[in-house]
């Protein structure tokens, strides 16, 4: 679940966004009719997970590949609640069916409180291969695996306490970067290499593999300030990867950083193209776009 400007929520039935926000509750749930789903969305659902789950075996960490077969929900749309049962008795977490893109401070909120927000209803056919909004496939099986995992489920956790600085020092774009690259399309170095662990890349056909195999981007080492001073895109591939040593490192840097002052520093720096190599980069991979 990506976040947007709350300029965006004024109006929650009118700003053009997929789902229905007429019937969500204060906190901007909404109850999960399984009912409402046809044979043809849950027929989807099973086409993106097979095909996604045979390219994570190859491309993901273990602790991913494990997690997506423990949540058995290859044959369908799974039912939220049932699933947050099993993500409570792991990590203490839970997912919290939303109608779609939500404010920043709503997003905030729940990942401070341990709750996902997911969308609910999934894409259509023609949208297979790419949407605009994250859909229910692309917020189940691209985020909740690694919610079971202990590390990564504190972070995100931790990511939504720092929300609130984030909002105070007007900087939300920066810190969004960081969830872009380290939640959305991070990397992580395993004993079999780089795996792709990112959201937005396990979700997405082609951006699996481009993401590990390409020549075309930048591999680069995890860096928390080089991350937060990055821009990224939001329609292509993405041309800059970071490449995580361990789910620990991206904790504990983030549990020893006072963002106030890095938020304040970033503000006055000019930030990094999506393709830069910088001085001072671990660089892993240095892109080189196709002609």
């Amino acid at each position: 679940m990506a976040i947007i400007p709350a300029a965006l929520a004024n109006a929650p039935t009118a700003h053009g966004l997929r789902g229905d926000y007429s019937a969500m509750a204060p906190d901007w749930t909404v109850t999960q009719d399984m009912g409402a789903y046809t044979r043809e969305d849950h027929a989807l659902w099973r086409t993106l997970f097979e095909r996604q789950a045979k390219l994570v075996k190859a491309y993901a960490p273990p602790v991913f590949v494990r997690s997506v077969a423990a949540m058995d929900c290859a044959d369908g749309i799974p039912d939220l609640e049932a699933l947050s049962s099993r993500l409570r008795a792991a990590t203490g977490w839970e997912i919290a069916p939303v109608p779609g893109l939500i404010p920043d401070d709503v997003f905030f909120a729940h990942l401070a409180h341990r709750r996902f927000p997911s969308s609910f209803w999934i894409r259509k056919p023609e949208e297979i291969d790419y949407l605009v909004e994250p859909d229910v496939f692309h917020d189940v099986f691209g985020h909740v695996p690694l919610l079971f995992d202990p590390v990564f489920a504190d972070y995100l956790q931790h990511y939504g306490l720092g929300g609130p600085k984030a909002i105070e020092h007007d900087a939300v774009g920066i810190l969004a970067r960081l969830y872009w690259y380290m939640v959305e399309f991070g990397l992580i170095q395993t004993e079999d290499g780089v795996k792709a662990y990112g959201a937005g890349m396990l979700s997405s056909f082609g951006e699996t593999q481009f993401s590990v195999d390409s020549p075309e981007p930048n591999r680069i080492g995890f860096n928390l300030e080089r991350v937060m001073r990055t821009r990224y895109k939001i329609d292509t591939f993405q041309q800059t990867y970071f490449v995580l040593p361990s789910f620990e490192k991206l904790f504990r840097d983030s549990i020893d950083t006072d963002f106030g002052p890095l938020y304040e520093q970033l503000k006055a720096l000019e930030p990094y193209a999506p393709d830069a190599a910088v001085a001072g980069d671990e660089v892993i991979h240095r892109g080189a776009p196709a002609a």
